[in-house]
């Protein structure tokens, strides 16, 4: 079964991305037509492609980065259509920028919108155990605060925080 383990983090406000992590931003919308704690089904649309992903929920009580995560490209046009009419309203507007630090690949997703202001970084893992060495830029880790998953703040945006 397909398997996401990730790791969260809360980026330094003075991060911005270097000429080389710019030129990969791509913004990305993303919607939900399902977001509760057990389970979460979003698309998420970039301008050229689309996806429909679903996610079961991790035992964060336990401290558990695992979860159950499926997804499946789907065609651009249906993706906006459902972000348009089917998903809750705001839709997460956000640019995402992937930048490799001690051989993984780091996300640094810069929110825009009713979630301006935020910046979170994913890393994902192969394993729940496997070390990883934190880029200078990471503040706080987040991984088991569920405030900072996308299904959260598309209920409750940043801007509401405060």
């Amino acid at each position: 079964m397909p398997t996401e383990i990730e790791r969260k983090f809360l980026v330094s406000p003075d991060w911005s991305p270097s000429v080389e992590v710019a030129s990969t931003g791509v913004r990305l919308q993303q919607g939900y037509l399902l977001a509760s704690p057990e389970k979460s089904v979003r698309v998420r649309a970039s301008a050229e492609q689309a996806w429909l992903t679903i996610k079961g929920a991790s035992d964060i009580s336990k401290g558990s980065l695992e979860r159950l995560e499926f997804e499946y490209p789907i065609p651009l046009d249906d993706a906006q259509n459902i972000l348009n009419t089917l998903c809750q309203q705001p839709i997460i507007d956000k640019t995402r920028y992937s930048q490799d630090v001690h051989g993984l690949t780091w996300t640094v997703d810069v929110f825009a919108g009713h979630n301006a202001g935020l910046v979170l970084a994913e890393v994902e893992l192969e394993r729940a155990e496997q070390q990883v060495s934190l880029p200078d830029w990471v503040t706080q880790e987040v991984s088991n605060d569920g405030r900072y998953s996308n299904a959260y703040l598309a209920h409750h945006p940043f801007k509401h925080w405060r």
